[in-house]
């Protein structure tokens, strides 16, 4: 008989780690105007600011590390959980004089087709939204490096000015199915659903002793080169020492289901991520598994994409990826199929499993409690667990 899971929420916690993830994911986002997410996140912080201490960098990186009345030398590296704060999104440029028809650049990755037709909704500063259609779509150029789209309105929207950012017009957040099939499907799962575990993890775990070094990053602008993760990794806002366990929402496929658990992911299309940092992580998952059965994880290389552990890595870090498996990656629908020509484009809302984001939760803490934990003989018992199946890792 498995013993109680230590790791494992009450039921009140798990719903509040819930509805942080609505309230998170609803929020319009875009690269280099973050500004609602980085408002949810001071008032989180303002609630807190007896343990935590932070701060942002010239970008807009945020840090937020454990008081400390003095830095231990000699203690474990640091350990830091970072997500990014944006989402392919469209950020207005120009009004025209009837109030009705703008344009606006459009931050991220999304194929073409989708464009066509497709409903929009754009949001002022005080959240008063104004839907409308795409009317035409312009491919990025020596001028501008991003699409470029000229908008329709629905009505004159006075308080609409440049900068406000827009968004795909769907239907409001929710969580619907039962049991360990429910999922959630909203705006902008990527990444906000993974800062959401974030926040649920370090909430708590914020005052646990022999965690003190655990800390998180959330990073801006990702989605138009990594922007935010190469600010803050040139310009001393991260400790060079630090190991970072980057989160992101990566499109699922057949071997990577949703459902299937959170992924300690290998690698991207361009890179194999830090194999010490991301064998010890799958190491922690095979004994919690065992002891656990109730825990379900996947491990894979995901194909797809390319992370912030790449960035990061790009500069001398230690960096490894744990991610949700995503449907309608990009709010894109059937991507193969509308790329084959099997059926027309068609946008939709992100969605990622319940279990799979509360089991991303418990992942994190067993991160943050098992690599450096109090009286941790974790090489020792990594190396017999590799024995035991098998596998023999040259550790440098």
């Amino acid at each position: 008989m498995s013993k109680r899971n230590p790791l494992r929420p009450t039921a009140a916690e798990r719903r509040r780690h819930e509805r942080i993830a609505v309230e998170l994911t609803s929020l319009p986002t875009a690269a280099g105007r973050e500004w609602r997410v980085q408002a949810y996140l001071d008032a989180w912080l303002k609630a807190r600011s007896r343990s935590l201490e932070w701060k942002r960098d010239d970008d807009g990186n945020l840090l937020i590390t454990r008081k400390s009345k003095g830095r231990r030398r000699g203690g474990p590296k640091p350990l830091l959980i970072t997500a990014h704060l944006d989402h392919p999104a469209f950020v207005v440029t120009g009004i025209a004089e009837d109030g009705r028809t703008i344009d606006a650049q459009f931050r991220g990755g999304v194929h073409d087709p989708y464009f066509e037709d497709a409903r929009v909704e754009f949001l002022d500063r005080d959240d008063t939204a104004v839907r409308g259609r795409i009317v035409e779509l312009r491919q990025a150029d020596d001028a501008c490096p991003f699409k470029t789209v000229t908008v329709r309105l629905a009505r004159r929207h006075p308080g609409l000015a440049l900068g406000d950012v827009g968004r795909w017009a769907f239907p409001a957040p929710r969580i619907a199915g039962k049991g360990g099939r429910r999922v959630l499907r909203t705006h902008a799962c990527d990444d906000l659903a993974a800062a959401a575990a974030a926040l649920c993890a370090f909430d708590r775990i914020r005052t646990r002793k022999g965690q003190e070094h655990v800390g998180l990053l959330f990073t801006v602008a990702e989605e138009v080169g990594f922007v935010g993760a190469i600010g803050a990794a040139t310009n001393g806002l991260v400790p060079r020492n630090a190991r970072l366990v980057c989160l992101e929402n990566s499109r699922s496929f057949p071997e990577s289901p949703i459902h299937g658990g959170p992924i300690v992911r290998v690698g991207d299309r361009m890179t194999v991520f830090s194999p010490d940092l991301t064998n010890d992580i799958s190491s922690l998952c095979m004994e919690h598994e065992k002891a656990q059965p109730g825990f379900t994880w996947q491990r894979k290389l995901m194909p797809g994409g390319a992370c912030e552990a790449t960035a990061f890595a790009s500069f001398g870090y230690a960096s490894t990826c744990l991610c949700l498996p995503l449907g309608n990656y990009h709010n894109m629908q059937g991507i193969d199929e509308v790329r084959d020509g099997e059926r027309p484009a068609q946008l939709g809302r992100e969605f990622v499993s319940i279990e799979d984001y509360h089991g991303l939760v418990e992942l994190l803490e067993l991160v943050a409690d098992g690599l450096d934990g109090k009286g941790s003989d974790l090489p020792g018992r990594l190396d017999a667990l590799r024995r035991r199946n098998g596998v023999v890792f040259n550790r440098q």
